[in-house]
């Protein structure tokens, strides 16, 4: 152990392997171990001194959560929680020994598959056919040109764009939870109109994908659809009672 503290990566249930070769944070990597408290460990090692959001801890970090999601349900942590040691964690782990068994059972074969929609791109010649307000300011523009009319037409032209991306985005969000075991928000992302993870079935998250990729493509003029996954399932995990303190990230 170091004074810098442990490392802790995700909770397993007990006696889970750890993946072969796999290394966790830290240059050089730092050897991984399990804290063992009943039904439940956490996947941890030791804490690198001065802790930072590099590249190589990040993507480090996300490997090894998915090898382990591989091998069974995983309750991730984020990047750069760390407890003050050993005792501490085993400590967490048995007040919420019952609540992270319960968890782990209901992540069983799932995975999060994130969903990002945005306007779509080079749509304007789709939306001039279907806004009158928007040909209207467009004709004003050519007839009388100036500041102000192009920037009435501007505005015009995003808003609409956006107000479309929004309707395909809650219609692809109505399409998409029933295919899925659970939904949870994002946070907001600027330019995007739809921020949402959803947790399904590993066997049935290419299906899943297939189904959001055929509607980004039938709507392709509305709204440009962005997936990321299969990933750990950090969305549909609490922070509460968690054995740790988030690191300068």
């Amino acid at each position: 152990m170091t004074g810098d503290g442990v490392y802790v990566y995700a909770i397993v249930r007990a006696g889970s392997p750890l993946p072969v070769d796999a290394t966790g944070v830290g240059s050089p990597a730092a050897p991984l171990r399990a804290i063992r408290q009943g039904r439940i460990a956490a996947v941890v090692s030791e804490a690198p001194p001065n802790l930072r959001a590099r590249r190589r801890d990040l993507l480090a970090h996300q490997d090894l959560l998915l090898s382990l999601s591989e091998q069974g349900s995983v309750l991730p942590m984020r990047f750069g929680m760390v407890a003050s040691d050993e005792e501490a964690v085993r400590g967490q782990l048995k007040v919420r020994e019952a609540d992270h068994v319960a968890a782990l059972e209901h992540l069983t074969g799932g995975v999060e598959v994130n969903v990002k929609a945005l306007p779509a791109k080079d749509a304007l010649a789709s939306l001039m056919a279907e806004d009158k307000t928007v040909r209207r300011l467009r004709d004003e523009v050519r007839r009388r040109p100036g500041y102000e009319a192009s920037l009435r037409l501007g505005e015009a032209v995003s808003a609409a764009l956006e107000s479309r991306a929004a309707e395909a985005g809650r219609r692809v969000l109505r399409e998409l939870t029933p295919r899925a075991r659970a939904v949870a928000p994002g946070p907001e992302v600027q330019g995007c109109v739809l921020n949402a993870s959803f947790l399904v079935d590993r066997d049935g998250s290419d299906a899943f994908r297939t189904t959001a990729e055929r509607f980004g493509r039938t709507h392709r003029d509305r709204v440009e659809l962005r997936l990321t996954g299969p990933l750990p399932c950090y969305s549909f995990v609490s922070g509460e009672g968690t054995p740790t303190r988030a690191i300068g990230v």
